[in-house]
């Protein structure tokens, strides 16, 4: 029956290789906890009590809520599964309840502090391949506020520069088109142009390359993003979805719509782009301190 689930995962719903493997895992453990525990060998007929159980132990063992939730949302997910193929008669997660995920305000960096990135990143200035490269990838993320997935899953015909879009592949399959704004195309060209001098012959598609003309991968993006958010020292965290986080921010700063943030991250939903407000408070109520009429001036 997981099999089924797992190809039903894979192919219709197309799952992501990561998102696959978690679920794995925690199903796995899930079917090594009720084999164990109540010596039951099949999840179809499993109840209630067991599954409460099993989240009792899950927080005996110290695990955060967030990892609960997800062991929860993958076990959900098989049984609805059986509930819509009518496997089962009824569904045993129904009335489980997981502990509630403290939230957690994205971090981000200030526009002032990533345009001192951008005008320090390495060997801009030397016109070498890697430091083209290293700083295109900084000023997409930035940018366009595409996921580290979607820069490595670009390709040279995703980038109309007649337009000024690029197209990119969302989660769950779905496309979007995002705006590229001046400075970013000329980063476009001049990457372009140094790419096909160092590798002539290339014949890979993928927009992003290694320093051997390999499709890029995460381990490597993360090492450029790293390497050159370390110039801003007070972040406590340097990866490329902080520049996704920044890129949502700032626009929100900006005085961009919720709306069109959604629309150009790909959040399915706005509750997913509110999480960004609370990082803007603060600069609402400074834009309130300086032009409310009643607000308390400083001496």
């Amino acid at each position: 029956m997981l099999e089924s689930f797992f190809n039903y995962l894979q192919f219709e719903k197309r799952y992501s290789t990561h998102t696959l493997t978690a679920y794995s895992i925690d199903l796995s453990q899930f079917e090594e906890y009720t084999s164990t525990t109540y010596e039951t060998q099949k999840l179809e007929t499993i109840e209630y009590p067991i599954i409460r159980s099993w989240i009792i132990s899950l927080a005996e063992q110290k695990l955060s809520a967030k990892s609960i939730h997800r062991k929860v949302s993958s076990v959900r997910a098989y049984y609805k599964y059986l509930m819509r193929h009518k496997l089962i008669d009824k569904d045993p997660t129904v009335k489980i309840r997981t502990p509630k995920i403290p939230k957690r305000l994205p971090i981000y960096a200030k526009e002032a502090e990533m345009n001192t990135v951008l005008d320090a990143v390495p060997n801009m200035q030397e016109d070498t391949f890697e430091g083209v490269r290293d700083k295109l990838v900084i000023e997409l993320l930035y940018g366009t506020g595409m996921r580290l997935t979607e820069l490595i899953g670009l390709e040279d015909k995703d980038i109309d520069l007649h337009n000024q879009v690029v197209k990119v592949m969302g989660k769950g399959n779905k496309q979007r088109l995002i705006p590229l704004h001046n400075q970013l195309v000329a980063a476009i060209v001049k990457y372009r142009t140094i790419k096909s001098q160092a590798f002539p012959d290339n014949n890979n598609v993928a927009f992003v390359v290694t320093n051997k003309s390999l499709k890029a991968y995460p381990i490597f993006i993360n090492r450029i993003v790293k390497k050159n958010l370390n110039l801003i020292p007070t972040l406590e965290k340097k990866s490329p979805h902080v520049l996704r986080h920044s890129f949502a921010t700032n626009l929100l700063n900006k005085g961009a719509d919720l709306n069109a943030i959604k629309e150009l991250l790909g959040h399915s939903s706005l509750a997913a782009t509110q999480v960004y407000t609370h990082n803007s408070l603060g600069k609402l109520k400074q834009i309130f301190d300086q032009a409310h009429p009643k607000a308390e001036q400083k001496s």
